[in-house]
Formats: C-alpha cells, sequence, structure tokens
C-alpha cells in the first residue's frame, strides 16, 4: 500500500508535505508498534498460565512493578533518541536518595530541605555528564562510566563515614516525613485496586515527553541530534545545549525515583542501583529506540517498561522460579529488536 500521489498545480506538483499517507503506513511507520505487539503476546501469554495473572490487585502491583521502570525509562528513551546513553543513571536514583536522608538526618532539618538540596546535586550530576560530553567529545559510554564508578563509591564510602553502617539512619519522625511520602510513595484505591503515585508520576512523564518530542522544537532538535550531531550543528541545532538538556532530564527523574525509594522504606541501601542501567536501557530498547539514536518514542518505553512488569510479576503469579527472569528478559530483548527491525523495513518498503 503505498501513498496517495499529490496534486498537480499549474502544471507542478504540489508540496510533497501536502501527501495523503494511507492509516497502514501511518500504523507501520511508529516506533512502538513492535513493543505492542510483544506486550498483548506477553500479556495473553501470562493470562493463560498463571490464573492470578488477570485478578484486578494483580493488574496494580503490575503497572506499580513497571512504573519503578518505566519512569526511568521515560528519559533514558529521549536520550537514546539523542543518540547518547547514561549508564550511572541507576546509582543517580541510589544517590539522590541517600542525599535527601543523610543531610535531613544530619543537619535535623524538615525533609524538605533534604529533598530540595537532593535535587539541586542530582540536576548537578545530570549537567556535569552532559558538559563533560560536549566538552571533550568523549563517548558516552567512557563519560557515564566513569560516572558510574565515582557515584558506586562516593554512596559506599560516605554513607560509611557519615552513618557508620552501609545504610542510613531513619528519618520517619522527623517533620515533614508525611507531607514528602504522600508526595513519592502514596497510594490510593482506585475500584478496589490499590494504586500505587508512581504511577501518576510515570504517566505524566510519559504525556510531558511525547509532547516535548512530537510538538516542540526541543523535540526536533533531539531527533536531529540523535540522527547526526554535526549535520545538526550546521543547520543551527544548539547540540551542546540539547544534549545537556536530556542528561539533565534523566537525572530529574532519578531524583524522582531516588525520592519513592527513600520514602517507601525509610532507609536507603548505599548499593542499590547497580544493573538498573540496563533495565531502563532494556525497556527502552524493547519500545523501539534504536541503539544508534534518531529514532524512538517515550510510548514505547512506556510499552517497554509495562512488558517488563508483566514479565517480573508474572513468572511469579505463575509460580515459577524467578531466576528464569533474566533469561526472559534477554529473550525479550533479542526478539523485540528483531520485530523492531522486520517492521522499520516494512515502513521504508512502503514508501
Amino acid at each position: 500500500m503505498t501513498a496517495t500521489a499529490p496534486p498537480v498545480k499549474d502544471g507542478a506538483p504540489a508540496d510533497e508535505r501536502l501527501l495523503r499517507t494511507s492509516p497502514l503506513r501511518t500504523l507501520l511507520g511508529r516506533p512502538e508498534l513492535g513493543s505492542v505487539v510483544g506486550a498483548v503476546a506477553v500479556f495473553l501469554f501470562f493470562s493463560l498460565v498463571a490464573d492470578s495473572f488477570l485478578r484486578a490487585s494483580s493488574f496494580g502491583t503490575v503497572l506499580y512493578a513497571a512504573s519503578t521502570i518505566g519512569i526511568m525509562a521515560v528519559p533514558v528513551a529521549l536520550l537514546m533518541i539523542g543518540g547518547e546513553f547514561d549508564l550511572s543513571a541507576g546509582v543517580l536514583v541510589t544517590s539522590s536518595a541517600l542525599i535527601s536522608s543523610m543531610f535531613s538526618y544530619q543537619m535535623t532539618a524538615n525533609v524538605w530541605v533534604g529533598v530540595g538540596v537532593s535535587l539541586l546535586v542530582t540536576l548537578a550530576v545530570g549537567a556535569f555528564n552532559g558538559v563533560m560530553l560536549t566538552r571533550t567529545r568523549l563517548p558516552s559510554f567512557i563519560i557515564t562510566l566513569g560516572t558510574f564508578l565515582m557515584l558506586t563509591g562516593l554512596n559506599l564510602g560516605l554513607t560509611k563515614l557519615i552513618s557508620g553502617t552501609v545504610s542510613t539512619k531513619t528519618i520517619a519522625d522527623m517533620e515533614g516525613f508525611a507531607s514528602a511520602r504522600a508526595l513519592f510513595a502514596s497510594q490510593f484505591s482506585l475500584g478496589g485496586v490499590d494504586v500505587k503515585v508512581t504511577i501518576l508520576w510515570w504517566f505524566a512523564l510519559v504525556a510531558l515527553a511525547t509532547w516535548v518530542l512530537l510538538r516542540t522544537r526541543f523535540g526536533n532538535w533531539i531527533f536531529a541530534v540523535g540522527g547526526g550531531a554535526d549535520a545538526a550543528r550546521a543547520v543551527g541545532v544548539p547540540v551542546r545545549a540539547t544534549k545537556t538538556g536530556l542528561y539533565m532530564g534523566v537525572a530529574f527523574c532519578a531524583w524522582v525515583s531516588g525520592q519513592h525509594l527513600l520514602f517507601s522504606f525509610d532507609v536507603v541501601q548505599s548499593g542499590e542501583g547497580v544493573g538498573n542501567e540496563l533495565i531502563y536501557i532494556i525497556a527502552a530498547v524493547i519500545g523501539g529506540c534504536l541503539i544508534t539514536g534518531g529514532y524512538g518514542s517515550a510510548i514505547g518505553s512506556a510499552v517497554g517498561a509495562f512488558i517488563f512488569g508483566m514479565t517480573s510479576k508474572g513468572i511469579v503469579y505463575a509460580e515459577w522460579n524467578p531466576d528464569w527472569f533474566k533469561f526472559f528478559l534477554g529473550a525479550m530483548l533479542l526478539l523485540a529488536t528483531l520485530l523492531n527491525a522486520w517492521v522499520r523495513k516494512r515502513a521504508e518498503a512502503t514508501k
């Protein structure tokens, strides 16, 4: 199926942007199509093998598991569309939680002071990644790997130095804890289903990121720098500012996730978060983002996170050994990548 030919005006074809695109071609051109097909397949599979999977309470649990990954998968997807990686995203979540907790406890301040300081420091780390990347021209893999190692060491070293252990002290009895918990770690009942506030954060971030990508100039810049930084720079795109902004977006979402971690459990283990950066990247890739940049969507990252949530909880509901989870995650990554590649070839064939 092909697009309808443009009308002829005064003997010459009209602007090719006026082409009427068929619904099939539009559908095949969506980067998240492959992940949606995969999500349907995973949903049907666990619906058949796990009787409790279709319960309303189970759906709430699946959404919560997806949201904890999805909050970070959204900015990571935007960063990948912009052609870069962030290997420090996982430990940055833990860093933001540790800063909030230890600053509040040591300064005996309102916990909101610690939350604010954490936001500033976390954004500074994101800005550091972006500035180092754009100034040195080193690969983002090297820059963020270095940040990952430094944060891992700082998380453990400073926590033991200040607290004397590898975990923070409780701040549950401090002023402001209840209100902060309501914002970052509360839950409410909706139709008999317990809904965590992280699900709302996740949906809001997906909607915001989708609007930015499809309706703003900054979204055009993201696709441009991912497609080719030199070409984008040649047409006036502020490449440095765009990439630094993307890293600061990852940092902001790491702050949100870190505050959820802190106010959900009250204390934070300094060694948490290592390896989660790969899960965020996997969710984005399953959602249709290309490793090479310039292609993908925020909605696709949400679908990828949802697949992650269904798989992690579906294995439990099916009463299988959870040791198999990583195997299924790797299989889904390969299958989703192959499916996304096939969809893109079909979309290009219809042009």
